[in-house]
């Protein structure tokens, strides 16, 4: 079956979609995006992502293309015609199509919008997540507006990359105090040896997670207890568990560290249990 897209008020077949060279998007990285996880043709937390695409919007100055109402309907309709069950549904609203200038075109350019989904090997991630991942240490070299979830993603291109090649899944930035802020395409956790549940604030520095925020929600419900302040890698490395968090990893055990194991090497109890439970606490939005 041919993927379908929606692009700026059609379904087109995928592999014919396309946008003008001179969307902003292409141009200028001036654009956001969220992704959603589907899970048994339903959508994942749709609300938390939804109320941070309208922040990553306003943070901007770019018009929403359509009210939300409308946006659900493109979004379980792409969902619906790509025959998804389990996988993701993408977002992506650019500021529009104008003449390359880098002040703001006039009013009268429309956001542009493009929808996508695709299917994904449920099997497969849960055989991922109980393997665990590893990661790797970066610098952090990012701008500092990391909490607007813009499409301008090559430093995060390169440091996944990185990581890639170093034979890990995962890169985590450092910032100039020696602090870990968050992945490449995820908010990073660790659990230390009192079981307690440590992630950086969502003040500044990283993106405020809407995975993050399902499991801090979770953590708290199942009385655990859960901190939001800073850590190191060396903290990290002594850490009794470690994890990563996003809509489509969910939670994933991290085992090692710059080569070095976390905890015993393999994934954690806390991490696993939590990735189990995930669903029963995280929205689920039907069609």
């Amino acid at each position: 079956m041919s993927r379908i897209a929606y692009v700026n008020g059609r379904y087109v077949r995928h592999a014919a979609a396309a946008v003008h060279i001179e969307d902003r998007g292409y141009q200028f990285a001036d654009g956001v995006y969220e992704v959603c996880e589907v899970r048994d043709g339903a959508l994942i937390d749709e609300a938390r992502h939804l109320t941070r695409l309208k922040r990553s919007l306003k943070e901007l100055s770019i018009r929403e293309p359509m009210d939300e109402k409308a946006l659900k309907i493109v979004l379980r309709e792409t969902v619906r015609r790509n025959r998804v069950r389990d996988g993701i549904v993408y977002i992506q609203i650019t500021r529009g199509v104008s003449r390359r200038d880098h002040y703001f075109p006039p009013d009268s350019v429309r956001p542009a919008l493009v929808v996508t989904s695709r299917s994904a090997d449920r099997a497969k991630a849960e055989a991922g997540a109980a393997a665990g991942v590893k990661v790797i240490s970066t610098p952090e070299n990012r701008w500092p507006r990391v909490d607007i979830k813009s499409v301008a993603l090559l430093p995060n291109v390169l440091a996944k990359q990185m990581a890639k090649d170093a034979g890990a899944k995962e890169a985590w930035y450092v910032d100039a105090s020696g602090h870990v802020t968050e992945g490449g395409s995820t908010n990073a956790w660790i659990v230390t040896k009192d079981g307690v549940l440590v992630t950086r604030p969502a003040e500044s520095g990283i993106l405020r997670g809407v995975t993050r925020a399902t499991v801090i929600d979770m953590a708290e419900k199942l009385q655990m207890r859960v901190q939001e302040r800073a850590f190191t890698i060396a903290e990290a490395k002594a850490a009794k568990e470690a994890f990563i968090t996003a809509a489509t990893a969910l939670v994933t055990p991290v085992i090692a560290i710059d080569g070095e194991p976390v905890g015993d090497g393999a994934p954690g109890p806390v991490a696993l249990a939590l990735r189990r439970r995930f669903h029963e606490f995280a929205e689920r939005a039907d069609g």
